[in-house]
């Protein structure tokens, strides 16, 4: 009744504000002295077309598993259209393939690629063409309406994101309402029916999530000291293969389904100190089997001394008494619990990441160093040496280096995570045994 309700009143809000505008550009048009654009004509002035390219090597050795590595382009075409009363239109294509013909990596969890009698490690970056984005705009005045492929990022993309870390986006098809009427808010929402992951649609079993899912945020920047966001994050997955075991496309275990509920307060008063404080509760939703109740909390602080700025932090994915861990199965994983991704899904005790960062520019490079200490929220009801004890989930370096010269950022990243008394496995691989990432990238914009 609730995903009803909150279907129908975005629904409702998309349907009255299109009428409103339609209105209103009808009785401007009515009243202007000129006759207005034609369609093409209107699209085609202030239309832009882009170009990306990103190459990129990536080498993965990963203990119980066979070394890999992977070349491989990323090419992509945008357009941008003109707008026409208000009406514009989106596209985006990407192309992934590897540069040396090669696929000797795993592309997704039970990809069963061996190298020399061994699972080769994976690689989250498979070769193919998808259509990205292809969206339909309306904006007049503070508002705007999207409808198709979009990308969405919420906040710093800790639950809804892009995943644009990987070669192949994550994008979201749906209707999205956007209104800044209210002065200093930003109000946000939408409705998704189908979520196109970076596995692509070359991989059957997790390449799409179909969606009934429902995403509210509003945020309120008139306070001197920070912003304040809201947020309402209501999936359902109706359609949700389980990661674990090939053949899994008719196993629709939807353990990502979930209502979570949280805010969010980022600094802005004073520059050289900023810190950020978050909490949200998760319970299980829509056809979730599992019942169950979580926490999400953050605290984050960076300083600025000299070229230095020192960032130090404390995330809390919580758990349910050691049964369900907080999931956050659409945010930019990459970007949190260490680049190693060794925490791409929760663990069912939970996850306390204590973590802090270095970030200085020299000679126009600018360079990072992280470290991450991992324990368990919750005591391990698993049998074993673990039983009744909080366990360690080991401990994670991040280094990178990036430069931008002309129309080209070059990037290189290392990442090496080292286990505790964590273990978690697919058959006989072992998903958190010890592991060192490299990468090399050069991102090309035109």
């Amino acid at each position: 009744m609730k995903k009803y309700t909150a279907r129908v009143l975005c629904a409702a809000a998309s349907s009255l504000f299109v009428s409103a505008q339609f209105i209103s550009v009808l009785f401007i048009s009515i009243q202007s002295a000129q006759a207005a654009q034609t369609l093409t004509e209107g699209l085609q002035t202030g239309s832009t077309i882009k170009l990306n390219f990103r190459t990129r090597y990536e080498n993965v050795s990963w203990d119980g598993y066979e070394d890999a590595d992977a070349f491989t382009l990323r090419s992509r075409l945008s357009y941008q259209s003109g707008v026409w009363n208000g009406f514009a239109l989106t596209a985006e294509m990407d192309n992934v393939t590897a540069i040396d013909h090669e696929i000797d990596y795993a592309t997704w969890a039970a990809d069963p690629i061996l190298i020399n009698g061994k699972k080769a490690a994976p690689i989250f970056d498979p070769e193919g063409t998808d259509l990205n984005q292809a969206v339909i705009s309306y904006s007049t005045f503070n508002n705007q309406i999207k409808y198709g492929r979009q990308r969405i990022v919420l906040d710093n993309s800790r639950f809804i994101g892009n995943v644009g870390w990987r070669q192949n986006e994550q994008t979201y098809d749906g209707i999205s309402f956007t209104n800044k009427s209210i002065r200093y808010t930003n109000i946000f929402a939408a409705h998704i029916t189908n979520v196109n992951r970076v596995f692509g649609n070359s991989i059957p079993v997790q390449g799409d999530y179909k969606q009934d899912t429902n995403l509210f945020n509003i945020s309120y920047t008139g306070f001197e000291a920070g912003k304040l966001t809201g947020y309402a994050y209501l999936i359902d997955n109706v359609d949700d293969p389980t990661l674990v075991g090939v053949g899994a496309a008719a196993n629709k275990a939807a353990a990502i389904s979930s209502d979570t509920y949280g805010v969010r307060w980022s600094s802005t008063a004073n520059p050289a100190f900023m810190y950020t404080l978050e909490y949200a509760q998760q319970k299980g939703a829509g056809n979730n089997p599992l019942e169950y109740k979580a926490k999400y909390a953050l605290i984050e602080a960076s300083t600025t001394l000299g070229r230095f700025v020192p960032l130090i932090g404390y995330e809390i994915l919580g758990s349910d008494e050691g049964n369900k861990g907080f999931a956050t199965p659409f945010a930019t994983l990459h970007a949190f619990n260490g680049w190693a991704d060794r925490f791409l899904a929760t663990p069912k005790e939970g996850i306390k990441d204590a973590y802090a960062s270095l970030t200085t520019t020299l000679a126009g490079v600018q360079f990072i160093a992280a470290y991450h200490k991992y324990e368990a929220d919750e005591k391990s009801l698993a049998a074993g040496p673990t039983l009744g004890k909080i366990i360690d989930l080991g401990s994670e370096w991040n280094l990178s280096a990036s430069k931008k010269i002309g129309a080209v950022v070059y990037l290189a990243k290392y990442a090496k995570f080292d286990n505790g008394d964590w273990v978690q496995k697919i058959g006989t691989q072992s998903l958190v045994s010890d592991t060192e990432k490299f990468w090399f990238q050069a991102d090309w914009n035109f």
